[in-house]
């Protein structure tokens, strides 16, 4: 993992913030302060989605767990952006795979990080 750039954070929190505003009835109830708040404490998960962002994704908040406050976020766009197309959860899976193999495993990702789309 690799920390955002103050630029960057910036950025995506400003993408998620109109995401979140523009899609409420995705988490009703909820205000985008507290889900900011949250996002500021955990570079790791901004770093996450961020990597969405960049594979273009859109990710939104989408639930939160009350007891362990935490908010869930998922990728909400309308399908799969065409960078993560074509892709195994993982190497033996890929492996397996006869007919219509994929070109990449969701593992080899996370080792190698996602192509840019």
């Amino acid at each position: 993992m690799t920390k955002l750039t103050a630029r960057q954070r910036e950025s995506l929190l400003t993408t998620l913030e109109a995401r979140f505003e523009a899609h409420m009835k995705r988490h009703p109830g909820f205000e985008w302060a507290a889900v900011r708040d949250r996002l500021e404490s955990s570079t790791s998960k901004l770093w996450a989605l961020n990597e969405m962002e960049e594979t273009g994704g859109e990710p939104d908040v989408v639930s939160l767990e009350k007891t362990k406050g935490v908010y869930t976020f998922v990728d909400c766009s309308a399908q799969s952006p065409p960078g993560r197309r074509s892709v195994c959860y993982d190497r033996a899976a890929l492996e397996a795979r006869k007919e219509h193999k994929p070109k990449d495993s969701a593992g080899t990702w996370q080792r190698d990080g996602a192509p840019s789309s």
